[in-house]
């Protein structure tokens, strides 16, 4: 995998294991060179990843609405900026350039931007992969929820088994380039 969207919040958040794992994540990426897809911010955890990942020497593809950019929140010294009109345009760039998906901690935003990937996945519109890195058991609702939706049939055992949840990057990143077959 050459290119990871990783969907991260605009907020630091208190706990120092998010940040912890967040600069592991960066520094991962940099040393295998792999891209960082994210939304283009110079805040919070977005910030942090694209930060470490450029003192790092990696590269950083931010891709932002152009609303957002104009709120100076625009991250300036990333590798490549793609400035779009709408959020939808946003997610639909990160889906089209990106070879798998992570919902790091982070509010909302993430997880509206992971669940139109899963629903992607889904109806069969990309076949990469995607999951949760369940840093301190931050998405231990999000799994009980999906398991529910499997278990009173909203979803089918083959969808949920898709979903990557580790709460270790190493682990997740290893079933990452391995739950998908390589085309």
């Amino acid at each position: 995998m050459k290119r990871i969207a990783v969907f991260c919040g605009s907020k630091m958040p208190e706990l120092p294991i998010y940040r912890e794992e967040a600069v592991r994540l960066a520094k991962y990426f940099s040393s295998n060179d792999i891209q960082l897809i994210y939304g283009g911010a110079k805040v919070g955890i977005m910030g942090l990843i694209a930060d470490t990942m450029l003192d790092n020497g990696g590269y950083v593809i931010g891709v932002m609405p152009r609303v957002l950019a104009d709120k100076e929140i625009l991250h300036e010294g990333i590798s490549e900026a793609i400035l779009v009109k709408y959020m939808h345009e946003r997610k639909a760039t990160m889906m089209e350039m990106a070879d798998g998906f992570i919902a790091f901690p982070g509010g909302c935003g993430t997880m509206e931007e992971i669940f139109e990937v899963i629903t992607w996945n889904q109806i069969g519109i990309h076949h990469k992969p995607y999951g949760f890195l369940n840093v301190d058991h931050y998405y231990d609702g999000i799994k009980m929820y999906l398991d529910n939706a499997e278990r009173v049939g909203f979803s089918t055992k083959e969808q949920i088994d898709h979903i990557i949840f580790e709460s270790r990057f190493d682990d997740f990143i290893h079933k990452m380039e391995s739950h998908f077959p390589k085309k």
